[in-house]
């Protein structure tokens, strides 16, 4: 079969092979056009006003009131997922041949690294002493009995339970003896462990029933009060946008009693039905560090388990320092669950 040759048009008009020359030559003339192109600075001042807009919501998400359907919560929970407008504005701006519309697009893409791009690498060590999980297994899990060893199966030396049914507790007790030695479970949220346990008691959030407790674990490395907490869940709906309310009374009792906690180590584990990024949870967020946020690879998104969008499921400490942080494989709730490998710092009460 006969090799078919690339042509190029020559200068008197004649065809010709493509060679670099020839494709370094076409290269110049369009620079060159685009050069004479006037309207190449006219052109594409929507989408210079679009990437504009984009970057300064990001820049300023924190000033965006939530007086009106808290839509500044709303846009922090979702804020990561901003970035998918980028390189839709970068490809109109190539589109539309538009230089300015190019240069704004750029702004967003820099304001978004410098958001979420320490997230992008990989920070996790194979330091750390004490191993701590998290999931919220759903009420309506149809498999309590699977979820439990399922989760069990990753190694952690503690781990806190959510949204645990009166009747499914049974299951999970079962499951998790042969692993875990000592448990409490207090209303509908549980810590299993493989240390003792001590001043076991439920927090109150303000509620009227129990979704929060704290324990203390009398790990090899010191002694670490363990918190856990399911806050309430928030709606998004037409009529009243984002309804958070009652999470965000709760998220305040909350951080009154971490911020009473005397012990140097505290750990936080939980489904706190919000982001690190919203600012109601700022009572809890402000005085602990999400092992995600200071190592781990990657937004560890956490919720739905079907199509992770969202960061709700936290683990957050105070003293002990985070080595590494990871998403465990699906069970059959609608969580991921979550986990991260800490060193205790000291035993000081």
């Amino acid at each position: 079969m006969a090799q078919q040759a690339y042509m190029t048009e020559t200068d008197d008009g004649r065809q010709g092979p493509r060679t670099p020359a020839s494709r370094m030559r076409r290269l110049v003339d369009r620079l060159g056009a685009l050069r004479e192109d006037r309207g190449i600075w006219r052109r594409g001042w929507v989408v210079a006003v679009c990437a504009l807009l984009l970057a300064l919501v990001m820049l300023a998400h924190a000033h965006i009131p939530n007086a009106v359907g808290n839509l500044g919560s709303l846009l922090e929970t979702f804020l990561p997922w901003l970035g998918v407008f980028v390189p839709l504005l970068l490809v109109l701006a190539l589109v539309r041949r538009s230089a300015t519309a190019l240069i704004a697009a750029v702004l967003p893409v820099v304001v978004w690294l410098n958001l979420f791009g320490g997230l992008l690498s990989d920070k996790n060590a194979s330091g750390g002493d004490l191993t701590v999980a998290t999931h919220n297994v759903n009420a309506e899990n149809p498999d309590p009995s699977g979820t439990a060893r399922e989760v069990a199966a990753a190694g952690a030396d503690v781990l806190a339970l959510e949204e645990l049914k009166a009747s499914e507790v049974p299951a999970y007790r079962a499951a998790l003896s042969d692993t875990y030695a000592y448990h409490a479970v207090v209303g509908t949220v549980g810590l299993w462990s493989k240390y003792p346990l001590s001043d076991v008691r439920s927090v109150d959030i303000r509620l009227g029933w129990q979704r929060a407790m704290r324990a203390t674990v009398d790990a090899p490395a010191g002694r670490v009060a363990v918190y856990v907490a399911h806050l309430p869940s928030v709606r998004v709906k037409l009529e009243a946008g984002f309804t958070a309310r009652q999470r965000d009374k709760s998220a305040d009792a909350l951080g009154e009693a971490i911020a009473a906690e005397p012990l140097e180590n505290v750990v936080l584990l939980g489904d706190l039905n919000g982001t690190m990024n919203d600012r109601a949870l700022k009572a809890v967020t402000s005085q602990m560090r999400s092992t995600q946020g200071a190592v781990g690879s990657g937004f560890g998104f956490s919720w739905p388990a079907s199509f992770p969008m969202a960061r709700i499921d936290q683990i957050l400490v105070r003293g002990a320092e985070p080595e590494s942080s990871w998403t465990l494989p699906p069970t059959a709730s609608d969580h991921l669950p979550i986990a991260a490998r800490l060193k205790v710092t000291g035993t000081a009460d």
